[in-house]
């Protein structure tokens, strides 16, 4: 019997040291392109799965929410058009009382980015699937406190621009080579010993577009509200769209 059991000690001992420093390792790693389009054919019992939720999701997306009496596309411009006024007045108006409710304080200013226009509105009626064109983005409204003197940059940022960027509440004019020769928030001159509430999405205020003025506010708020939200919201309470062109920001 002890011959036996020293058989097995022995037997284990070389079956644990034939192991020790065994590692596994991946021989290799493939990759392949799986191209997602038309030519994959449907699978017939996951599409009948999803057809509800499919019918409930383009029922939603294609209900309509407004009335769109023009066509607009952010390409009818020269430093201001319809559907860029749109998007910033729609910021200043959806989520200014959020922000009010929140500081005390009003936001003094829209800037967005001509580039963040995705899509143009069509005339006739809006949807939420309008919204999601014009904004597929899952950005963030924000509000940068700013000094005047980062109000300056901004304007310098918008000279060499020389594009549609969507304002609200502020009053630009450039003379014909894009210099500023006129800006105005609330009315008034811009004061580099005043501080100002700038809303814009969180993209641009991480530095989107080189748009580096918004990097280190003095103190950045968050609304908790997507543009792509308060477009839809704002879509709803209206009935008509009135946004046009206007003078918030033109040559002269």
């Amino acid at each position: 019997m002890k011959t036996l059991r020293l058989g097995i000690y022995l037997l284990l001992t070389l079956i644990i040291l034939s192991c020790k420093g065994n590692s596994v390792e991946t021989a290799e790693i493939k990759g392949q392109r799986i191209t997602i389009d038309e030519n994959i054919e449907a699978d017939p019992e996951i599409e009948e799965f999803i057809a509800p939720f499919k019918a409930h999701i383009n029922k939603t997306l294609d209900s309509t929410l407004a009335y769109n009496p023009r066509d607009m596309v952010k390409s009818d411009g020269d430093l201001n058009t319809a559907i860029g006024n749109l998007m910033a007045d729609v910021v200043m108006e959806q989520a200014n009382p959020v922000f009010k409710s929140r500081t005390g304080n009003e936001i003094d200013m829209v800037l967005l980015n001509h580039g963040g226009i995705r899509a143009g509105l069509n005339k006739g009626n809006i949807s939420t699937r309008s919204a999601y064109a014009l904004m597929p983005f899952e950005n963030e409204i924000v509000v940068a406190e700013l000094s005047g003197e980062k109000i300056k940059e901004i304007l310098t940022y918008l000279e060499r621009a020389k594009t549609a960027h969507p304002v609200s509440g502020i009053q630009i004019e450039m003379d014909q080579d894009y210099k500023v020769t006129s800006a105005k928030i609330n009315g008034e001159d811009i004061d580099e010993d005043k501080t100002y509430f700038v809303a814009t999405s969180d993209y641009l205020q991480q530095g989107g577009d080189n748009m580096n003025f918004f990097k280190d506010p003095i103190k950045l708020f968050k609304v908790d509200y997507k543009l792509r939200n308060a477009i839809i919201d704002y879509f709803e309470k209206v009935d008509t769209l009135r946004a046009e062109k206007d003078d918030r920001f033109i040559r002269k």
